[in-house]
């Protein structure tokens, strides 16, 4: 549906995760018999969520800890643990950085350089506590990192910045060949931001194996108050979702969607199902475990921009363990663990057997779902400062 703005201006409407529900069906299943695997190129994963590429949360140790629970790490392989010997001594001047002076720190702090040692270093780590390794990178250096490892040296190989397209004219440097990367990691090739359907289309024509979906909807991203960019999750998400199921028809190659940021509880995740997703990726959420080597905070990978930083730094305390966060028991009411039990129990009420059979659910647009009948809730959370 459009909508004018102005004279000659029209707006799409778009929705974003308090703007939707879903509906249960007149079908349901016993949790037991719902499956959520999926699937990245030749890689069969158990659990539908990625840890987000952040220095706060992919140290070698916890990306170690993720991918033994069922999820796919990805290590920000340009972030401190290839720039420095000892990162942990760096991610704790960070967290101790006064407010004010935050981001002169971290942009000061990833001046320095990468080290190739470091980069294959950490990726043996990751590989001897015996998970599966991701490792991303930035579209300028994609191609020399990815001979640098070499076939077969990580499990998936993730090209992200804010937003990454096909078609990227500078004069500075050359866009990134996604032919030639592929060929040379020979591993699933994930790209994005992406938030179009048309860009996604041309994402997956290039070779990707899965696209990251979302333009600034992170708690750490300011791009959207920065910049303007950005389109609500739902909206996006279904958009790639689309693309992704006319290009496995013409092509039959099915190319995995992944919701990348504003995730706050179960509900968002199974709203992202819903409206396509393949899976989900998690960052600030992450960063509350105990695993997590920022000890409670996040910051977004952009605050180091040396012109126009478009991150920040938040604190989010320690809620739980990783196994806590994603599989359980939960110890709180507000959806915030046991994000795959709330998934299991979302797609029991719709009759879904798979992750794919949770993608034709339906949603109706309900923006009164977060409030409707919650007045007393949300009075007892503010006396209890909540």
């Amino acid at each position: 549906m459009t909508i004018e703005i102005g004279r000659n201006r029209i707006a799409r409407q778009t929705f974003g995760f308090d703007d939707v529900a879903i509906v249960p069906s007149a079908l349901t299943l016993d949790e037991e018999l719902v499956e959520v695997g999926w699937q990245l190129g030749d890689l069969t994963l158990p659990l539908p969520v990625l840890g987000a590429a952040l220095d706060a949360i992919s140290s070698p140790a916890f990306c170690t800890a993720l991918g033994k629970l069922g999820a796919l790490p990805v290590m920000f392989i340009e972030g401190v643990q290839t720039k420095y010997e000892n990162p942990q001594a760096i991610i704790d001047q960070i967290i101790d950085a006064d407010e004010q002076d935050v981001v002169r720190v971290i942009q000061e702090i990833y001046r320095e350089p990468v080290k190739d040692d470091l980069i294959l270093k950490r990726i043996s780590e990751v590989k001897a506590g015996g998970a599966p390794c991701a490792v991303s990178v930035t579209p300028r250096n994609a191609e020399r990192i990815a001979r640098l490892i070499g076939p077969g040296g990580v499990d998936a190989y993730a090209v992200f910045a804010t937003v990454t397209t096909v078609r990227h004219l500078s004069a500075r440097y050359a866009a990134p060949n996604f032919p030639t990367i592929k060929d040379a990691i020979r591993a699933p090739l994930i790209i994005g931001n992406c938030v179009t359907y048309e860009a996604a289309t041309e994402l997956m024509e290039a070779g990707a194996d899965a696209i990251t979906v979302g333009v600034g909807p992170g708690a750490i991203c300011t791009t959207r108050r920065v910049c303007g960019l950005g389109v609500p999750q739902i909206t996006a998400t279904a958009d790639c979702a689309a693309a992704r199921d006319d290009f496995a028809r013409l092509t039959g190659r099915r190319v995995a969607i992944i919701t990348d940021g504003g995730i706050r509880s179960g509900g968002d995740l199974c709203k992202a199902i819903a409206a396509g997703a393949d899976a989900v990726m998690l960052g600030s959420r992450l960063a509350t475990s105990v695993e997590a080597p920022a000890k409670g905070y996040s910051w977004g990978m952009a605050t180091s921009s040396p012109t126009l930083p478009r991150g920040t730094r938040i604190h989010v305390g320690v809620s739980a363990t990783l196994e806590q966060l994603l599989l359980g028991p939960a110890r709180r009411d507000d959806g915030l663990m046991n994000y795959i039990g709330a998934l299991k129990l979302c797609m029991s009420q719709c009759g879904a057997r798979t992750l794919r059979d949770m993608q034709q659910a339906e949603l109706v647009i309900a923006p009164s779902l977060p409030t409707e009948g919650k007045v007393e809730q949300r009075a007892q959370r503010v006396g209890m400062g909540r």
